[in-house]
């Protein structure tokens, strides 16, 4: 279990989804001629001039809202995706420049799968806690990545969510502890020269996602002496609806400390913003004092488990920015040639 010698929390949040849908039953219809069900009603699109760094932005500019904190003052952006615009040049340079911050910052891109934003939370929470820093924002965003006709291609939508990290006393939730667990299990992979990511089916299930969420949540429930019932609401990793149910119910945990986590299916799975984007859809209900039990997952595969507690600033604070229901309840739908000609899949000439 990793605590910082110096308290630390969250002094701003935001989310970040596009206005465009594709329905589901618009995918099944190229694919399965529309026969069978499908697993979310929609997903999120990146518009033509969106993509991973300019929803870090937004996302962050809404996480500066609510803190009041001058951008100067950021020692750190750090943005973790699997979904880089550029294969050479750094997301976060971009991000800082636009949110601006001094160039006196540490600027890098993280990744892990669907944990990167996770990461860069970790190590954001080390770098306050250290004092070498006051404030370090670290952002979760992604686009789409899954193969046409492949089932990613129903839920892997897009999406950001941001975290500026600061001294507890100023925070709308502290962060109690964290803890990391990790493995080489090979359940999802793409490599550099594939445009696509592969499956490692027999993998997914619970070798990867259920055995890596267990074991760091219930680590880090033993080693701070708690149980599931000690905490008001519980996220966890959503690649889609039922595997964050079901871990939850082996875990301990109930329905309904999970549901304010739960993202609505419009949201489909935002990969590295998805279970932020559930802390942050969770801090626009949660109430002071409430408790949060966080873990997130990426594949090949780990997971870090947080503990927050929410504080009094969160009831001012959150209405300085859009919450999340807001950018859910936008929604403009397009059919699926738009949406090939928008991820650049039309090869012409």
């Amino acid at each position: 279990m990793m605590q910082p010698q110096r308290p630390v929390g969250l002094v701003g949040y935001g989310t970040y989804v596009p206005r465009y849908r594709i329905a589901g039953k618009e995918i099944a219809r190229i694919w399965t001629d529309g026969e069978g069900g499908v697993p979310v009603t929609s997903k999120s699109v990146p518009g033509p001039d969106e993509d991973t760094i300019t929803m870090s932005i937004e996302a962050a500019r809404n996480a500066l809202a609510r803190a009041q904190v001058p951008a100067e003052q950021i020692s750190a952006v750090w943005v973790g995706s699997e979904s880089h615009p550029y294969s050479v040049k750094p997301s976060g340079t971009v991000v800082s420049e636009a949110l601006g911050t001094s160039p006196w910052i540490s600027a890098a891109d993280w990744e892990f799968a669907c944990k990167a934003g996770s990461e860069a939370l970790t190590a954001g929470m080390g770098m306050v806690g250290s004092g070498m820093a006051e404030y370090i924002m670290a952002i979760g965003a992604d686009t789409a990545q899954g193969r046409p006709g492949d089932a990613l291609e129903y839920t892997a939508s897009a999406g950001a969510a941001a975290l500026l990290l600061g001294p507890a006393e100023q925070a709308v939730a502290t962060i109690e502890a964290t803890l990391s667990y990790v493995t080489d299990t090979p359940d999802f992979f793409r490599r550099a020269d594939r445009p696509y990511p592969v499956h490692g089916h027999r993998f997914t299930g619970e070798p990867a996602y259920f055995h890596h969420i267990r074991t760091a949540a219930t680590r880090l429930l033993t080693e701070l002496g708690r149980t599931p019932q000690d905490y008001t609401y519980a996220i966890f990793h959503q690649p889609n609806a039922k595997f964050p149910q079901s871990v939850a119910k082996q875990l301990g945990f109930s329905q309904e400390q999970i549901a304010p986590g739960l993202l609505s299916p419009e949201i489909g799975n935002t990969y590295s913003a998805i279970a932020l984007a559930g802390l942050c859809a969770t801090l626009d209900v949660a109430k002071p004092g409430d408790t949060i039990f966080m873990t997130t997952y990426g594949s090949s595969a780990g997971s870090d488990a947080y503990s927050l507690v929410v504080t009094e600033a969160l009831l001012e604070r959150r209405e300085r920015a859009p919450l999340t229901t807001a950018y859910l309840a936008r929604q403009e739908f397009i059919d699926y040639a738009m949406y090939v000609k928008w991820r650049n899949e039309l090869v012409v000439g």
